[in-house]
């Protein structure tokens, strides 16, 4: 066996399982690992933005858009710390990056030096990050690397995916020890479960049975890269789909079994076949509250007397939320495979189900006529509806849009069109913002011949606006739209909608007179070496957009929104105790 440094096996291993980039912040805890990388820059390519949040969401975007995962490098200490919310975020999406963390000198432990964690047990910073990872992973010597190494690697890839931590003593990154580097299982495939046989007759026998099918699928769909699979079923069955923000392009949304989103923001088609549907058959979901109308029946779901079958690859998600008719433990790209399989020998006649997708396209219809007459509004400042025609039009189909957490998101969700799944980037579980911001510039550089925009709101882009030095040290050519309606506007209209309109906190105003305030984000832009463009008016926004995608180069797009329109409910969300209100459009139906 050869004599290694703990740094080298570390990188050595990296570059065997084919990760390409290291997103990570320099710190005297990692200067080791550093140097390691400084020998490898051939086969491994460090990229250190200015702030470890951002690398964080780098890797989670990357892995989302590639299916790859990449390590993030932190120090110990603050950096460390600085990516926890990073970690959450993928965490809550089931998204996957190997976290790097240093730590102390093991010599050290436990005797309160410099950045060290120590108030319950020696060096315990890996305890920060354990109800955001799959696992931590702690070597005390050079000699545990190889094994910690391949676990980690193949636990964050195995099931239902998520980020590991490998948490380094500083003195393992230069202590040399006889080790054997050991290769993951990426080689020989992660495990992929299909369901019992006997468990998809059953369902085939549901479905025979049924008068008002659905799917409901979310981003197990999307991590399993089932898109095909599920666009195979659904026609061969001619049962419509409704999808999470993470699925939308799974079944491409102009496809006439596409209903969209479901839940407060979601489409009013949606909601009503989640109402009224008698068989609900979820892929990859796990009910959330913004996706379920925070489980008040009637608003979005009627779960029973509607039969849940539920298909998720983690079996703690089954039956979480709602109770199942059938369960069942599968990933999504073998389970729709096999159900298609089965449907198909079997026969199956779907002209049954037409007059249930009559009724869905009438309320498409309603929905389509209450919300058609604004998309095209010409003023200042802009409609949010015109927002969106405007950047449908100007990006090319295969184009990735990374959302972050705010009003903006909300529209997009509605309204979006995607021809292609991994084409809409959203933090929704955890709603972190600085993830659209930041994760465009991993969503770039893993699909780096298509065109990546962040339309991210003023507030979220204020937390993370180095990003926009990172793009230019590395050459990155994203694109920002700052959705600018200088306020934090989801919130004041929280405000507004519960607490009679008592507005403190949600607002962006300066001078004594108090008037709204944000600083100008296109010269901001500009003073980073960006390109910068201010659109106040509607009709200036395409020629913008255009300008921007043909550039190729980073671009951003001071955006000035119309923050009096609020984008219209068609189910509910409520915080308890507080009531919950009524949708804008529609109204709930209790079955």
């Amino acid at each position: 066996m050869p004599r290694m440094k703990g740094a080298d096996l570390i990188s050595d291993f990296l570059i065997q399982e084919e990760v390409p980039y290291v997103f990570g912040i320099c710190g005297h805890g990692n200067v080791g690992l550093l140097d390691a990388l400084w020998d490898r820059q051939d086969k491994i390519k460090l990229i250190s933005p200015r702030h470890e949040q951002t690398a964080g969401h780098m890797a989670d975007a990357y892995y989302r858009i590639a299916h790859r995962p990449v390590a993030t490098l932190t120090s110990c200490g603050p950096g460390s710390c600085n990516v926890v919310m990073a970690t959450a975020a993928a965490s809550a999406d089931s998204s996957a990056f190997y976290a790097i963390t240093a730590n102390v000198p093991t010599s050290q432990f436990n005797r309160g030096p410099f950045q060290e964690s120590h108030r319950n047990q020696a060096a315990e910073f890996p305890v920060v990050l354990r109800p955001y990872v799959k696992r931590t992973f702690q070597p005390t010597r050079v000699d545990m690397l190889p094994l910690a190494l391949r676990q980690s690697f193949n636990l964050m890839m195995t099931g239902r995916p998520g980020p590991v931590n490998l948490d380094v003593p500083f003195n393992l990154f230069q202590e040399e020890d006889d080790v054997e580097l050991l290769p993951s299982d990426r080689k020989a495939g992660f495990a992929r479960p299909g369901a019992a046989p006997e468990d998809v007759r059953k369902l085939v026998d549901m479905i025979e049975a049924a008068q008002r099918p659905a799917f409901y699928v979310s981003h197990g769909v999307t991590l399993g890269e089932a898109g095909s699979e599920l666009t195979r079923v659904a026609e061969l069955l001619n049962i419509p789909v409704i999808t999470s923000p993470n699925a939308i392009g799974t079944l491409p949304t102009t496809h006439k079994l596409a209903l969209g989103f479901i839940g407060r923001n979601g489409t009013y088609h949606a909601n009503q076949t989640g109402r009224y549907c008698d068989l609900l058959i979820a892929v990859g979901a796990r009910f959330d509250d913004r996706s379920s109308s925070s489980w008040i029946p009637g608003y979005s779901w009627n779960i029973p007397p509607t039969k849940l079958v539920h298909v998720d690859i983690d079996p703690n998600e089954i039956g979480r939320n709602y109770p199942v008719e059938l369960g069942i433990i599968a990933d999504a790209k073998v389970f729709l495979g096999q159900l298609h399989d089965e449907a198909f020998n079997r026969k199956l006649k779907s002209d049954c189900f037409a007059p249930w997708l009559e009724a869905i396209d009438s309320w498409r219809r309603e929905w389509d006529e209450f919300t058609r007459a604004h998309f095209a509004d010409s003023g200042s400042p802009l409609r949010p509806e015109r927002v969106v025609t405007e950047t449908r039009a100007a990006l090319p189909d295969d184009a990735i849009i990374s959302l972050d957490s705010g009003v903006h998101h909300n529209w997009y969700m509605q309204f979006w069109e995607a021809s292609k799944p991994q084409a809409m980037l959203n933090s929704w579980g955890f709603s972190a913002m600085g993830f659209g911001v930041s994760g465009i510039l991993g969503a770039k550089l893993a699909a780096p011949d298509r065109v990546c925009m962040s339309i991210c709101g003023d507030g979220g882009f204020t937390m993370t606006p180095h990003v926009l030095a990172t793009a230019v040290e590395y050459d990155i050519p994203a694109i920002w739209l700052v959705w600018n309606n200088y306020s934090w506007a989801a919130i004041r209209d929280i405000q507004y909608g519960l607490f009679d309109g008592r507005e403190i906190g949600t607002g962006f105003y300066a001078g004594p007179n108090r008037e709204p305030y944000n600083p100008d984000f296109a010269a901001m832009a500009r003073s980073y070496g960006v390109e910068g463009i201010s659109v106040k008016h509607s009709d200036q926004l395409g020629d913008a957009l255009r300008h921007a995608v043909a550039l190729g180069k980073p671009c951003l797009l001071d955006v000035h929104v119309d923050d009096k329109v609020k984008p219209p409910s068609t189910g509910t969300w409520q915080l308890p105790p507080i009531p919950y209100t009524e949708p804008v459009f529609g109204k709930p139906v209790i079955t």
